[in-house]
Formats: structure tokens, sequence, C-alpha cells
């Protein structure tokens, strides 16, 4: 029961960890600033909806599903970096503000944020995925296995009142306050960007440095 416990806390706290809620809370509010209070809950409901659906399937199957398509939790981190640095431009430019106005395509624009970037890769991220499989790995029987999971739902329930909480905020930054967010946390979403780039092209590079034959 002990080592159960053991197992659960430190899920927990690893994944709070990674996840970072107050760290996703600033850019959350940047990108949807302009919408109602009971928009913004359906958008952050979705959002870890999407990512306790991708880390929890990834802590399952996660290893099979890379080996099946090839793919490497490097190649995921320079994806995520791509994804992260054209999002950040938008909000550096305040190109964003643009999906708050089209009320014909608000439903499915709302859609798209929430899924990406806000639920993969910016909470279910390579860290979080990775972190998914790695302690599925570690479980050391039925019980560790149910725990994770759990452990990742309380995370992510975390991770919600964070997000609709933080929208209090914004009512006291105003209009001015807001633009200034938007850019700001544009600029730090492309230094994240960054690191998660170069954060999956090392290791890469380093492999192709290790396979080319000694001349």
């Amino acid at each position: 029961m002990t080592d159960l416990l053991s197992f659960g806390l430190f899920a927990f706290t690893s994944f709070l960890a990674i996840i970072n809620p107050m760290g996703v809370t600033p850019v959350f509010l940047a990108m949807t600033s302009d919408l109602s209070p009971k928009l913004q809950r359906r958008t952050a409901l979705k959002a870890v909806l999407t990512a306790f659906i991708i880390l929890t399937l990834f802590a399952f199957a996660g290893r099979l599903l890379f080996q099946f398509f090839g793919i490497s939790v490097n190649g995921f981190r320079i994806a995520g970096g791509v994804i992260f640095f054209i999002m950040g431009y938008d909000m550096l430019n305040a190109r964003l503000s643009r999906l708050k106005y089209d009320d014909k395509d608000l439903e499915k624009e709302l859609d798209d944020i929430a899924i990406t970037p806000l639920g993969i890769p910016m909470i279910a991220g390579p860290g979080a995925i990775t972190n998914a499989i790695v302690l599925m790995q570690d479980a050391k029987d039925v019980q560790h296995q149910i725990v994770l999971p759990i452990a990742i739902l309380v995370v992510l329930i975390v991770t919600f009142l964070s997000l609709v909480g933080g929208g209090t905020v914004m009512k006291f930054m105003g209009e001015t306050g807001n633009k200034i967010m938007l850019k700001l946390m544009g600029l730090i979403m492309m230094v994240i960007a960054v690191e998660f780039f170069f954060a999956g092209l090392k290791p890469i590079i380093q492999d192709m440095l290790n396979i080319v034959p000694i001349q």
C-alpha cells in the first residue's frame, strides 16, 4: 500500500511539474481574452479532456504507437516546437484576435485552439507524454497501472481550475493589458518553441553522427 501511494504521489508531482498549470494559464488567457466566461470554461474543458485522452492513450499504448508509426519522442518535440513557434509568432503580432470576432466559425475555431495548441502540445506535450510512457513501464502491477491515469486526471483537474480561475485576472488588466500580455506570451512561446525544437534536434543529429562510417 505504501509503495502504491508513493507511486501515485510521484506520478502526480511529476506531471504537475511538467504540465505546469500556472505556466499554461497566461497563454490560455491571452488566447481567450475576448471570450465570455462560459466559452472560456468550455474551451478549457475541451483542452484538458484532449490532454487526458492523449496522455492516457500514450501511457497504455505509447511505445507501440511510436514503433508502429516510426515516431520518436525527439521528432514529437520538433513538431511541437514548430507549432509553438507559429502560434507564438501570431500572438506576438496580435493575429489571434481575428479568431474572436468570426461568429460564423467561432465554434470550430474554439475546438481547434482547444485541441491545438492548448490540449496538444501545451498541456499534453512531449515531456508529459514521455513521462506517461516511462511511468507505465515502471508500473509493477494492475493497481499501479490504474493509479497512473488517476494521477493524470487529478493534475488535469488542477490545470482546469487554474485556467478557469485565471479569467478573473483579465477583468483587472483591461484591453491594453490584454494586448501586452498577448505579445509577451507570444514571445515566451517562441522561446519555448526554440527550446523544444533543439531539444529534439540535438539527439537526432548525435545519432546521425554516430552512424556515419569512419573513413
